[in-house]
């Protein structure tokens, strides 16, 4: 799956919006389907597989961004690790008993169909050691100010501004706090400036000043996604 892709952001936003009671089952299975296309788990339609979640006693999804080195979100069995590495996202579903890895991969059939197809695997318990939105804010502004300081030095062609850019992913469901909107918002944009900024044609010297400054960058926005995701399920003085 394409690190860029929302569909595991969206997953984990919306559903824990539907089992806080925001928002219903159809417009979860929507929100994920238009961020990814027709999705299966297995081979079961991603409604019916929530929907037998709940009868498992789903409680809440967990968001996994890592990247190689940096396994954010992960806490095993190795094989779901390798697996969500590899796609550079997971969702992890909390059950009564268990917990579920759901791994996302494009499935294409034909010429024509394109969709999400998600692996399912056992997954460890889940970690607790992951950031706060507030402790996220304050990490991504850091971040964002290095880079640009980093930045600033490298020639090559002019940056694009992350106020001009959509946040494709980034949007949160209801009953999420304020302060996680924005957060998500912005992370989201600058991981598209991140994205842009890889595909910008750069010396060899510029492209090893450009990634060192990035990939601080890239982690930061990661955490921010990661407790932006997650602030629904934590108490929160600016929740609506």
């Amino acid at each position: 799956m394409h690190p860029e892709s929302p569909v595991c952001r969206v997953m984990v936003a919306w559903g824990n919006a539907w089992l806080a009671g925001h928002v219903g089952l159809d417009e979860v299975a929507d929100r994920v389907e238009s961020a990814g296309g027709p999705t299966v788990v297995g081979d079961v339609p991603l409604r019916r597989h929530l929907a037998d979640l709940r009868g498992d006693g789903l409680s809440e999804f967990r968001l996994a961004l890592p990247a190689p080195g940096d396994p954010l979100g992960l806490s095993g069995p190795p094989e779901f690790n390798a697996a969500a590495v590899e796609a550079r996202q997971a969702v992890i579903a909390v059950l009564s008993e268990r917990r579920l890895g759901l791994v996302p991969f494009v499935d294409r059939r034909g010429s024509s169909y394109v969709g999400v197809r998600m692996s399912a695997h056992e997954a460890g318990p889940v970690r607790h050691d992951l950031p706060s939105v507030a402790e996220a804010d304050r990490e991504l502004t850091d971040a964002m100010r290095d880079a640009t300081e980093a930045l600033a030095g490298v020639d090559g062609p002019a940056p694009v501004r992350p106020d001009r850019l959509g946040a494709r992913g980034g949007e949160l469901a209801p009953g999420y706090p304020a302060r996680a909107h924005r957060v998500a918002a912005l992370a989201a944009r600058l991981a598209t400036v991140v994205q842009l900024a890889g595909e910008r044609g750069l010396t060899s010297g510029q492209v090893t000043a450009r990634d060192a400054a990035l990939r601080d960058l890239d982690r930061a926005i990661r955490r921010a996604l990661v407790a932006c995701c997650h602030a629904i399920l934590e108490p929160s003085p600016d929740r609506p």
